[in-house]
């Protein structure tokens, strides 16, 4: 059984820590000990609790150790791997993020990727990053970095632009979404047994929650014919193969995908919720078009409730009122772990800098593609080159992202001003759009400096 030492980064999470708590003691080939760093000690320390009592729990196939530390230079010395999952900065800011373009008519499903919501939550998430790296640099430089944190793609450009030999991945599980629903149609056009998500083979390319799918099989099957079919089948009424759209925020009935299908002539491979949020005033036009396409807003409120609720969770398991119960969580993060670590050969979509991996977008900018994990190293798949109507529109984004990116790092307002004009959902005239950019600079100024607050 190999040892190790994983840093957690953003240990006091309610969501991401159980999941992977979960995933660790159902791994029994390695063990070791998980160090547990949050600005929120005290939720650090109760998942100290929590990881303890699962890895003690009898379900349990693997041994941990977790340790709550108040340093990340605690956590981070001696670490084999850092997982980094934070909220940069908090709710409150989320809200605004989120919900005060609403006063402006523009709707966010996510807020969190781009749109003007990724476009703030980004600005506060640069000056994290930029201190993880150095953190990572001067006290674990040889650790293999997993990043699930969003806006994915500007956090991890983040990290090697200020430590360029840093070892990191940026891993989301979208895309796992998009295997399940072509497993499903597998199941109902070929009249079959549903196949595992693992054997839907899916050629990946794109950037983070605006991925692709050019090439998808089952077994010698190739399943483009059948999604042609099955989309257009589905196309007005949707198909719900994951929770009600009605009454699950996460929810939706594929109409997106489909529509953009019909469009593109490829498989978009991430949720409705996030593909929205990438095309120009299609989909998030107002609420109508939002009932239309039958997927939903997720409202900050819900996740604040979300979070009370977790709260109270963890604090019945720490107390005995609750089972520990020991489930998958369908990430693939300890797979990735076991296969750096050399237990397995791993094939699986993660964001790394362009190498060529994908012709016809910048080399460097943070792409989504397949790759190869094998012992202490990622080998990125060559996915091949978009379209060029699609490329165009991918174009606009990563740009967006690197000026956003260069204009933190140069002290350039006007670079980041015109990076959030720049984006497909501030559709404001002019005046009006300065003015929804001020209001939102000034909610989350704690987080910013100076000098893009002027």
């Amino acid at each position: 059984m190999v040892n190790m030492k994983i840093a957690y980064i953003g240990g006091g999470s309610r969501v991401w820590a159980r999941k992977l708590m979960y995933d660790l003691a159902l791994e029994p080939r390695i063990s070791g000990t998980v160090a547990l760093y949050d600005i929120d000690l005290e939720a650090a320390l109760q998942n100290e609790k929590i990881g303890n009592l699962i890895s003690e729990n009898k379900e349990s196939l693997s041994k941990w150790h977790y340790v709550a530390v108040s340093s990340i230079e605690e956590a981070l010395h001696d670490a084999d791997f850092v997982i980094i999952s934070i909220l940069p900065g908090t709710f409150k800011e989320m809200e605004s993020d989120v919900h005060l373009p609403e006063k402006y008519g523009i709707y966010q499903s996510v807020g969190d990727t781009v749109g003007i919501g990724g476009h703030l939550r980004a600005l506060r998430a640069i000056p994290i990053y930029i201190d993880i790296a150095n953190k990572i640099k001067e006290n674990a430089p040889h650790a293999w970095v997993i990043n699930y944190t969003n806006p994915m793609s500007i956090c991890t450009r983040i990290l090697y632009k200020i430590f360029p030999e840093i070892k990191a991945i940026g891993c989301c599980h979208e895309v796992f979404g998009t295997q399940k629903l072509l497993a499903d149609m597998v199941k109902e056009m070929l009249k079959i047994e549903r196949p595992k998500r693992s054997e839907i083979k899916v050629n990946v390319l794109g950037i983070n929650h605006f991925t692709w799918i050019d090439k998808a099989s089952y077994k010698n099957i190739d399943l483009f014919p059948l999604y042609k079919e099955f989309s257009t089948k589905y196309y007005d009424e949707g198909y719900q193969n994951e929770g009600n759209w009605e009454a699950d925020y996460f929810a939706s009935c594929n109409r997106v995908k489909f529509d953009l299908f019909k469009q593109y002539g490829l498989i978009a491979a991430a949720g409705d919720r996030h593909l929205a949020e990438f095309m120009p005033h299609i989909y998030l036009r107002n609420l109508e078009t939002i009932e239309y396409w039958k997927f939903r807003l997720t409202p900050v409120k819900w996740r604040i409730l979300e979070r009370e609720q977790k709260i109270k969770e963890n604090k019945k398991l720490i107390n005995g009122e609750m089972d520990v119960r020991i489930e998958e969580s369908g990430e693939e993060g300890v797979g990735m772990l076991a296969a750096l670590l050399g237990l397995e050969d791993l094939v699986t979509n993660v964001n790394l800098p362009n190498y060529g991996q994908i012709k016809g977008l910048p080399k460097g900018a943070i792409v989504e593609t397949n790759v190869l994990i094998q012992k202490d190293r990622v080998r990125p798949i060559y996915a091949g080159q978009l379209l060029p109507d699609l490329n165009n529109l991918m174009l606009r984004h990563l740009y967006n992202q690197e000026s956003i990116v260069e204009a933190y790092l140069t002290k350039n307002k006007q670079m980041a001003i015109n990076a959030y004009l720049n984006d497909p959902m501030v559709t404001l005239p002019r005046g009006q759009a300065m003015q929804l950019y001020d209001e939102m600079l000034q909610n989350t100024k704690s987080y910013l400096p100076d000098w893009i607050l002027k």
